[in-house]
């Protein structure tokens, strides 16, 4: 059961976000990058207010994704990043990004808060950054 809805078109563009943003880090990776996006979908808070799809979210503006703005986002997706789109989409979630909303990808250390949100976690090349229950309690609930 998926716990956010999503067409099939929609799984393809989370595969090829995950695939642009995340190829380096492996499926992990790639996996960690789909729960940001899958969490911005359900959390409906702080800068991801009324973004209820994942083409919303993936094209956010401000807010979204360098990886759209590069010709590589714009090929097919694969039939292996489907499946880990897929997955994320019926919720399975792991640390460092069970509950973030933001990544990115520092030339050293992690910094400790990242526009005011906590460090969750870091996974090869990627920070993770969890909001407060309070400011955005849906990603929690999952």
């Amino acid at each position: 059961m998926a716990i956010i809805n999503a067409p099939e078109e929609h799984v393809k563009l989370l595969a090829r976000l995950m695939r642009a943003e995340a190829e380096g880090d492996g499926r992990m990776g790639m996996m960690l990058v789909g729960n940001v996006g899958v969490n911005r979908v359900l959390g409906n808070c702080l800068d991801f207010e009324g973004i209820r799809t994942i083409q919303q979210m993936v094209f956010q503006s401000p807010g979204g994704f360098e990886a759209v703005q590069k010709s590589y986002f714009y090929q097919r997706a694969r039939q292996k990043d489907i499946r880990l789109a897929r997955r994320v989409i019926r919720g399975e979630r792991m640390e460092p990004a069970k509950y973030a909303l933001w990544f990115f990808r520092p030339p050293g250390a992690c910094p400790s808060t990242w526009f005011n949100q906590a460090h969750s976690g870091r996974y090869k090349s990627h920070c993770f950054y969890i909001p407060s229950q309070n400011a955005c309690p849906k990603v929690y609930l999952v």
